[in-house]
């Protein structure tokens, strides 16, 4: 009996439509991060009585308050807290399963963005992007470029659809793609090429490093860097490697972008005591997960098959 009674209720409470909607827990979120009804509706393009009316009406269902006001500004209290945390997650899980069903009943997407790490193969990027455009359906790639940790903040901040980066924030999809290998070069020119012996970390920081800085704007990773004052920082790639090939100081640089270089005798890879070339693994990132669409694997496969076909770069998987 107790079963029986304890299945009806579990049942009951399963077919329960909640009385709050999804609208009211945006707007309440749109009142607290623009701190007020003013400005809350002026964002959501309402009348101020209509938000007010939203926010009465959510806290008369739910019998107690989640505002109080103080001066002219709307403060959560503390039972707000909890729920407008939960309502976020919430609103993210409704507006991904809404995409998810545009994705299945459009099939390709209409926009693909992409976030590429400066230190991703150019050549192969580029051989990828040109062999997906005939097959893309129409699908317009929106390109940015990264550095280091900037790759994470995107995925963090929006919802690009791929990210091809050596960082992978937890929660994410993501498949080895491509070995990198980084070289340390300078000029022909350089003092440092004078060198008859290996030259050690002593020998090296008494001269101008070219880093490259972490284009994400609220983290920064050092990554490379020697840590000494003799530093030039730059924010991209093609800087670095025009600075260095101008004879003015050294850097790790992705050998797949210096091949001209190097062939052309304008820049020569240092003989360093150890660490000359630093190896590291690109992953292709997903940054819809589940919802990934047909144009996004399309273009990944592209990718791996690229990175395959140069002898000189290592694919740990394919796409699964």
């Amino acid at each position: 009996m107790r079963y029986i009674v304890s299945s009806y209720f579990k049942a009951r409470m399963a077919l329960k439509a909640p009385r709050v909607t999804l609208e009211q827990w945006r707007v309440l979120q749109s009142v607290v991060d623009k701190g007020g009804f003013a400005q809350a509706a002026e964002a959501l393009h309402k009348s101020q009585s209509s938000v007010s009316y939203t926010v009465a009406k959510l806290q008369e269902q739910l019998g107690y308050p989640l505002l109080i006001i103080e001066g002219r500004k709307a403060k959560l209290t503390e039972r707000g807290e909890v729920l407008l945390r939960r309502s976020r997650h919430l609103i993210k899980e409704a507006v991904d399963l809404e995409e998810l069903a545009h994705t299945l009943g459009q099939g390709w997407e209409p926009e693909l963005e992409l976030v590429v790490d400066q230190a991703f193969p150019t050549p192969a990027l580029l051989r990828a992007l040109q062999a997906f455009e005939p097959q893309s359906q129409g699908t317009q790639v929106q390109l940015k470029e990264a550095v280091l940790s900037g790759g994470e903040e995107a995925l963090r901040k929006g919802s690009p659809d791929l990210v091809l980066s050596s960082i992978v924030p937890k929660g994410y999809l993501a498949d080895p793609i491509v070995e990198v290998e980084m070289i340390a070069v300078a000029a022909s020119s350089h003092p440092l090429l004078q060198e008859v012996e290996p030259i050690n970390n002593e020998r090296l920081s008494r001269e101008l490093q070219i880093v490259i800085r972490d284009s994400a704007s609220e983290t920064s990773v050092d990554a490379g860097w020697l840590g000494t004052d003799r530093r030039w920082t730059v924010s991209s790639v093609q800087s670095a490697l025009e600075i260095v090939t101008s004879g003015i100081g050294f850097a790790w640089l992705p050998k797949a972008d210096l091949e001209y270089a190097l062939q052309s005798g304008k820049l020569q890879k240092l003989k360093l005591t150890s660490g000359s070339e630093r190896n590291f693994h690109m992953y292709a990132i997903f940054g819809k997960g589940e919802r990934t669409g047909p144009a996004t694997r399309l273009l990944v496969e592209l990718l791996q098959a690229e990175c395959n076909a140069c002898p000189s770069r290592k694919v740990s998987s394919s796409l699964s």
